[in-house]
């Protein structure tokens, strides 16, 4: 397996602590405008709560080097 160039990794992960509405959008419209395509969101919670205070969202990059 050949490793991307600087610059070049084929995925992104963003973790976000202010998990809200707002902050999740603009993660998104952030690594869509640098190129990147949304693949998958994982919230983190504590015991006997539902609401997230965590979340870590998941990019890849579709410009990989050649014989990647």
């Amino acid at each position: 397996m050949s490793v991307p160039p600087a610059g070049k990794t084929p995925w992104s992960v963003v973790e976000l602590t202010d998990v809200c509405d707002r902050s999740i959008e603009e993660a998104l419209n952030a690594a869509a405008g640098d190129g990147r395509r949304f693949e998958s969101v994982h919230f983190v919670t504590q015991p006997g709560n539902r609401r997230p205070v965590m979340a870590f969202l998941f990019f890849t990059r579709d410009d990989l080097p050649q014989g990647a």
